[in-house]
């Protein structure tokens, strides 16, 4: 291993704190949806300090409030499971795209790292990868970033979260979508890219409209990782 390639991988304060500052700005919009989730969460009964809990262990938002939706008197635990890992299967593909970097740190930093995984910060950090720039400071610091504005938007919710009813409205849940899409296109662009890409959109498409909810996710994520994983890029 060169000490090029060792530089990936290096996870230093320095690093961590300037991928802290450069996820800040979209972590204000991740703290709108935690807002959004708080005030939801207060809606179907539960109390302070379990929907703190919720935001600071599970820090996944769309797992949180597919969660909202099947809550009530008697909560439905197999069908709250198999919704949950439908929605968040993707990292099983997360995980294996940064194993390459992920390898040469130790296991209490591999996993540490993993914890704060989330869509915004990985997409950038493989974008990064693909340049050949270090970006594990990137992945973890943006991490904890997104964490802790996500878990004060959700604290926030609880107390404040009537001034904002209804997000849709305002076009606040395209903002993630709109982000990573962009990265998307700031990405490589060759032909290997753009078939993976629509295959994973058409699978997805397909399992969206005859499969059961949810599932799209997963059927999308396993095509284009696939597929991907199948058709290797050659090395230059």
């Amino acid at each position: 291993m060169s000490d090029f390639d060792a530089n990936l991988h290096e996870l230093t304060y320095q690093n961590v704190w300037a991928g802290f500052k450069q996820l800040v700005p979209i972590s204000l919009f991740v703290a709108v949806f935690g807002l959004a989730f708080g005030l939801a969460a207060t809606q179907v009964g539960l109390d302070d300090s379990s929907i703190i809990g919720m935001s600071a262990l599970v820090f996944a938002g769309a797992s949180q409030f597919s969660a909202l939706e099947l809550w009530g008197t008697q909560v439905a635990i197999i069908p709250l499971a198999i919704t949950i890992f439908a929605i968040n299967a993707r990292h099983l593909l997360m995980g294996a795209t940064l194993y390459p970097w992920l390898r040469h740190l130790p296991p209490v930093k591999r996993y540490g790292v993993m914890l704060f995984v989330t869509d915004p910060n990985w997409a950038m950090s493989m974008q990064a990868f693909s340049r050949g720039e270090p970006a594990m400071g990137l992945l973890f610091g943006g991490g904890i970033s997104l964490w802790i504005f996500w878990v004060l938007g959700t604290w926030l919710g609880l107390f404040f979260g009537s001034a904002i009813n209804d997000p849709v409205s305002l076009g606040l849940d395209m903002v993630m979508g709109c982000f990573l899409l962009a990265m998307v296109f700031g990405g490589q662009k060759n032909l290997r890219v753009l078939i993976i890409w629509i295959v994973a959109a058409f699978s997805s498409l397909m399992a969206y409209w005859y499969l059961p909810a949810n599932s799209h996710v997963v059927v999308g994520a396993l095509a284009g990782g696939i597929l991907g994983a199948i058709w290797m890029e050659k090395q230059q």
